[in-house]
């Protein structure tokens, strides 16, 4: 089993985890299986720019969360029992946890400052399409979903889903505002009996043939233009 230990800065664990993949002695650490990984995350929350800033660090082992520091607490907690040591080993380092407690502006504030000039200002407006959850008749209970995608930065304000029976003629619609928009996207979905829906098949069909005829007809007309000779000019008689 390979066991790789994280030392105490964020850049030292990089650092190991460079050594580890470099290093030929461990080569045969790909073979590892997928359960013995230790997954070291930091993450940086904002509220309203850089007011409210927020460090978590957290700490996984076989695909679970075992130990975590977060700026708000200000000092490491256990989440399983595999990381009681590690917090209460780590908690009597004053030097760390001051380290740690001081990343809120050295390492989150720093580097919000940096990607301020490009990403905060990004926006992309968002995809909306309402559809129903399963394909079956009207007059059956139903779920209308609400899809919203592709949107930046994440506040956004949707109705997301209406539990309904759907009934013929009626039209339901979903309203999203985004701060990529200049004005609030509403998406209509219109309820459909199956002899509509049997219909509007119909004239998509009959619409398709009709196209598919006509290119047939245009295709055979021209290559019976280019099958014929072509026509001598006559000379005038003096």
């Amino acid at each position: 089993m390979l066991h790789l230990c994280f030392s105490r800065g964020f850049w030292m664990a990089a650092l190991t985890v460079m050594l580890v993949v470099l290093s030929p002695p461990l080569a045969l650490a790909r073979d590892t299986p997928p359960h013995f990984l230790h997954l070291l995350k930091f993450e940086c929350h904002f509220f309203n720019g850089t007011e409210r800033v927020r460090l978590l660090e957290r700490q996984y082992y076989n695909g679970e969360e075992f130990l975590r520091f977060d700026s708000d607490v200000g000092e490491y907690r256990a989440v399983t029992e595999l990381g009681r040591p590690d917090a209460k080993d780590w908690n009597s380092q004053k030097d760390l946890l001051e380290q740690r407690r001081a990343e809120v502006d050295t390492y989150c504030r720093h580097n919000y400052r940096i990607l301020d000039t490009f990403l905060v200002p990004r926006r992309a407006e968002p995809t909306v399409t309402v559809y129903p959850a399963k394909t079956q008749p009207l007059q059956h209970h139903n779920l209308l979903v609400c899809s919203v995608t592709g949107f930046y930065p994440g506040h956004v304000e949707t109705m997301v889903m209406l539990e309904t029976v759907p009934q013929s003629g009626e039209v339901y619609s979903c309203r999203v505002e985004h701060p990529s928009l200049t004005s609030p996207v509403t998406v209509e979905w219109r309820a459909r009996s199956e002899s509509a829906q049997g219909k509007m098949m119909s004239g998509i069909g009959g619409f398709v043939l009709g196209l598919l005829f006509v290119a047939v007809g245009l295709f055979i007309y021209f290559k019976n233009q280019k099958g014929r000779p072509a026509l001598q000019p006559t000379g005038l008689l003096s």
